[in-house]
């Protein structure tokens, strides 16, 4: 599923090309998506596309009529390819701007999503009980600590809840505890003060980092064949279980927490 980074990345490739055009049509050649695609997307149609941005993994596309709420879902991908372009298996939107372009939205898993609202998106019901973005002031360590109190679930659990804070998925959960030494299973109220201190700008850096090397190895989100995907990562312990660790050598653990993937160090993570 792409995390944050992949998202952001999608963001940081389509709106260039289409922020600022007009929206002759939006095209749903198949509405069974994971919630059926309503009419009312149809309501941007003759607007101009204001901005283009994102919450947590939903991308917004704002209009002076409302908003489109797109969400990639497990498989989804973007591309700007010329509404003349044959359609790709799975294609399952199109919408299509006044200079002859248009958006696609491929998810052959249809886990993916496009909605419409005439309310500010942080106000529905998808959006208004996540937590504050990890790249903004509004998570510090101070906020992570007050939040942990009284929890007994496991640090990296507390630390994907997207109504603690959002996008810290499955893979940079497992990198940033890794970086920050902390053992993915401690209860995350028993942590201190100092290892969110710690935990908190290492978060945000493993995120940022990951934003980076998107923007630089996916910069062309226009090609017919090249739909952008997850970038190379230099990962210290996800999907690394069983092998070394890159530190102090000892062999990394894998378990599952939260019914996901967990990878770590049983020396370097306390």
């Amino acid at each position: 599923m792409p995390e944050l980074p992949e998202v952001e990345v999608s963001r940081l490739g389509i709106s260039p090309h289409i922020e600022g055009r007009q929206i002759r049509h939006v095209n749903v050649r198949d509405s069974r998506l994971r919630w059926p695609v309503p009419e009312t997307v149809k309501e941007v149609e003759g607007q101009t596309l204001l901005n283009v941005k994102r919450r947590a993994k939903y991308l917004l596309l704002e209009t002076h009529a409302g908003t489109l709420i797109l969400h990639l879902g497990m498989s989804g991908k973007l591309r700007v390819v010329p509404v003349e372009t044959p359609f790709y298996k799975h294609d399952h939107i199109s919408i299509e701007f006044d200079d002859g372009q248009s958006l696609r939205l491929n998810d052959p898993r249809r886990f993916g999503a496009l909605l419409f609202t005439k309310e500010q998106p942080d106000v529905h019901d998808l959006l208004k009980h996540l937590g504050p973005e990890p790249l903004t002031d509004a998570f510090h360590a101070d906020y992570l600590f007050e939040q942990s109190r009284k929890r007994t679930q496991p640090v990296k659990t507390f630390i994907m809840d997207n109504r603690v804070v959002v996008g810290v998925g499955n893979i940079y959960a497992n990198e940033a505890l890794f970086k920050a030494g902390i053992n993915p299973k401690r209860a995350a109220g028993k942590i201190s003060k100092q290892r969110y201190e710690k935990l908190v700008p290492i978060i945000k850096d493993t995120l940022a980092q990951a934003i980076e090397q998107g923007g630089t190895t996916l910069r062309d989100f226009t090609q017919v064949d090249g739909a952008p995907g997850y970038f190379a990562q230099k990962l210290q312990v996800y999907g690394r279980g069983g092998k070394l660790c890159m530190v102090c050598s000892q062999r990394l653990k894998e378990i599952r927490l939260g019914q996901r993937s967990t990878v770590y160090c049983t020396t370097c993570q306390r």
